[in-house]
């Protein structure tokens, strides 16, 4: 079964950055769309971004669009997520997932979830 674990998060204060990485084992990350969701405490979990197996298409919510970039190194079987210009609306704890294809509005469709990795942005 495929196994995703995330790292990277941590404290900032606002408009600082930070680098999420998802890093798969038993399978190789290429033949998997991953996407990044987020959830804060009593709120949905929400989709953030997406990108293809090949890496050709990737997906941004609307709120971080212009500050967060997905890509990935399938050598390394491994997917990151760059946040630049954090503000404290993006402090929720920071997932990952896999599923054939991206669908960033349905997390209940992935398959593969990695732990959680937790992301607090505040002065």
């Amino acid at each position: 079964q495929l196994q995703l674990v995330e790292s990277g998060g941590g404290l900032v204060q606002p408009g600082g950055s930070l680098r999420l990485s998802c890093a798969a084992s038993r399978f190789t990350l290429d033949d998997y769309a991953i996407g990044w969701f987020r959830q804060a405490p009593g709120k949905e979990r929400e989709g953030v971004s997406c990108i293809s197996n090949s890496g050709s298409s990737t997906y941004y919510t609307d709120s971080v669009k212009g500050r967060f970039t997905i890509s990935r190194d399938n050598g390394k079987n491994t997917v990151f997520l760059q946040m630049n210009s954090l503000k404290p609306e993006d402090t929720a704890v920071y997932y990952c997932a896999a599923r054939r294809r991206c669908n960033i509005s349905s997390p209940r469709s992935y398959n593969y979830w990695g732990q959680g990795t937790q992301v607090t942005v505040s002065s």
